[in-house]
């Protein structure tokens, strides 16, 4: 067997494409992500708030317990049912957004927790109101904490868009696709996005471990 990456040579423009837009899709969904984030895992710091606390812990076992693939189809073939039309990149975005909230949530949760105590009950003690111990003094180092594993998050959701070419969206995926739908060279064209998709991830793990080796030189996590 002979390989012959000829396709992938002619349509590389196609190829550059479509990794531009897996990365932009990547960065929107993990910023509404974040966002997301935060929210439900404050939501569920405090499980006396009943009904806050219920609410957030049901889409967190929803979204984890359910395959991406599914949820992304829900957004795109389900929303029109009730009249709803979205752009597939809004449903891509939307779908590996709520996706990666649910994960980041936890992220959230667990770094807020991981603060001693003791700060919030002296924020506390000088008058300061929970939002507020919250927003200035726990927050802060929290976020520190919180940056190693949403870097693996945005990891992860690098890999995991390429679900959204099934939505037509003319991600990395979708545009390998249309270059074999023409060439017939499978293998080839499979292994060029394999060797895409590896550069973003390990691009973004330096960048991650640097980030991480910085904030650590700084002191800012022990």
């Amino acid at each position: 067997m002979e390989l012959d990456f000829s396709p992938v040579w002619a349509g590389w423009t196609d190829i550059l494409h479509g990794a531009l837009v897996t990365v932009e899709v990547t960065a929107v969904a993990l910023m509404l992500g974040c966002v997301l984030g935060l929210l439900v895992g404050i939501g569920r710091l405090n499980p006396r708030r009943r009904f806050v606390y219920g609410i957030c812990t049901v889409y967190v076992t929803f979204i984890r317990g359910t395959p991406l693939l599914v949820q992304l189809f829900l957004l795109f073939f389900g929303l029109p049912q009730f009249d709803i039309l979205l752009p597939a990149f809004v449903c891509g975005v939307l779908g590996l957004g709520v996706y990666s909230g649910a994960y980041v949530s936890e992220i959230v949760r667990g770094a807020i927790q991981s603060v001693d105590r003791g700060q919030m009950e002296a924020a506390r003690s000088i008058g300061m109101s929970s939002a507020q111990s919250m927003r200035a003094i726990i927050l802060p180092q929290a976020v520190v904490r919180m940056i190693p594993p949403l870097g693996n998050e945005f990891i992860a959701l690098i890999k995991n868009s390429a679900l959204v070419s099934l939505l037509t969206i003319h991600d990395l995926m979708h545009e390998g696709q249309k270059i074999i739908s023409v060439s017939y060279r499978s293998l080839e064209v499979y292994l060029a996005i394999a060797l895409v998709y590896l550069v973003l991830t390990s691009a973004a793990s330096y960048l991650l471990h640097r980030l991480e080796r910085n904030i650590r030189a700084g002191g800012m996590v022990q």
